[in-house]
């Protein structure tokens, strides 16, 4: 069985072939960007040594799927029948989550979040209808990002605003990233040897969240109805008081859709730093002294901290945390300050391990009480096994 993943940007499209039957090998990986565009770039990678970087016009997602199906022919499949099915990433939709077969049911439960995930879900609904055209025989399977967190009690999904309100509109903290947490829970599982554990998980990238897991099933986390909270992104706020919004509408007279922008643009690292939305931008500036920098580093740190304290305690304990992402694998920075005030809980890295670490090793010191890992997240090969079990389940 070979499962075709896909995830869809505004502007992109990556892809990865994987053989379910063959140890869940990839067979290949793929990246389509600045889609839209005269000049998209067009990077593959596959087993059979077909490697190239290219700029070529792309109009549309239409036209990046069919360089996509073109590039896979020329030996990795010898036609469409081959794939069993396409699984995506999909993020939110209303009343639907776990896996699901991306019929119009679904693609309009999606639409009707748009406004609450107007960065993903438009482009992804618009390029599945655009695979629906060209690949029509082939099964559709998305695996909501919110799957994962369905397993949060009512304590922990619950908003405090009037119930009505909050049935008739679906509005409950939906939690997101799921594929990776589930990975990265799982991944330290095997590297521990044991099943039956409490973990913290943190996926930390340009979007960025925090999840307890009790033995591998989500119990809090950090996003909700929507992306916009929790804690910093590049360019998202992360939580904030909400009357912040309405008093820059009563005194500075900004508009919805001013507030919006700032809100979702020009607001976390990006927003406090006014030096990028790149932590590495801002850590060099920081090195330099440059306050607005500094700020922004501690006060991400911060928050991480404090979240990771308030789920050990949720937890009742915690035998492993557990750093992924863009910032969370590279910055050793970052580690070390979120970990630094955690050692009276036992919690102990190792200075150096850290510095010196790659993805896939173990931080922790010898006596901490506390197992510490960096890990690379692979959203794709969990995907993968959704679909897999969603077709053996209807056959």
């Amino acid at each position: 069985m070979k499962i075709l993943v896909c995830n869809v940007g505004s502007t992109s499209l990556k892809y990865q072939l994987i053989d379910m039957d063959n140890n869940e090998k990839s067979l290949c990986v793929g990246k389509i960007e600045k889609v839209g565009s005269q000049n998209a770039i067009y990077s593959h990678n596959d087993i059979n040594g077909v490697n190239f970087k290219k700029e070529i016009p792309i109009s549309d997602h239409g036209i990046a799927i069919e360089y996509m199906i073109e590039t896979l022919k020329k030996g990795l499949i010898k036609n469409l029948e081959e794939i069993s099915c396409i699984g995506f990433k999909v993020v939110h939709a209303k009343g639907v989550s776990g896996v699901q077969e991306l019929n119009e049911d679904v693609l309009k439960a999606m639409a009707d979040f748009n406004s609450i995930a107007p960065a993903h879900n438009p482009p992804y609904i618009s390029a599945i209808r655009q695979f629906k055209k060209i690949v029509p025989t082939i099964p559709l399977i998305g695996s909501f990002e919110t799957g994962f967190h369905q397993t949060m009690e009512p304590k922990a999904y619950l908003y405090p605003i009037d119930r009505d309100i909050s049935e008739k509109y679906s509005i409950r903290r939906y939690g997101f990233h799921g594929a990776s947490h589930e990975y990265l829970a799982n991944k330290v599982s095997e590297y521990i040897g044991k099943k039956k554990l409490k973990v913290i998980t943190c996926h930390l990238g340009g979007s960025a969240s925090i999840c307890a897991i009790n033995d591998g099933k989500s119990i809090d986390t950090t996003l909700g109805f929507s992306l916009q909270c929790g804690i910093m992104h590049n360019n998202r706020c992360g939580d904030i008081d909400p009357y912040i919004i309405f008093y820059l509408m009563d005194e500075a007279k900004m508009s919805e859709d001013e507030i919006k922008l700032m809100l979702n643009k020009n607001s976390g690292l990006y927003g406090m730093s006014h030096i990028s939305n790149d932590l590495r931008d801002i850590e060099i500036e920081a090195s330099k002294g440059n306050v607005d920098a500094i700020n922004t580093i501690e006060k991400y740190c911060y928050d991480i901290t404090k979240y990771i304290g308030a789920y050990i305690a949720t937890l009742g304990g915690v035998d492993a945390i557990v750093f992924s992402g863009g910032i969370g694998e590279n910055s050793s920075l970052v580690r070390e300050k979120v970990l630094s005030n955690l050692e009276f809980l036992g919690i102990k890295m190792d200075k150096d391990l850290n510095r010196s670490a790659k993805c896939d090793a173990k931080i922790s010191s010898k006596d901490s009480k506390v197992e510490i890992y960096i890990i690379a997240t692979n959203e794709e090969i969990i995907i993968a096994r959704k679909a897999k079990e969603y077709l053996l389940s209807i056959k």
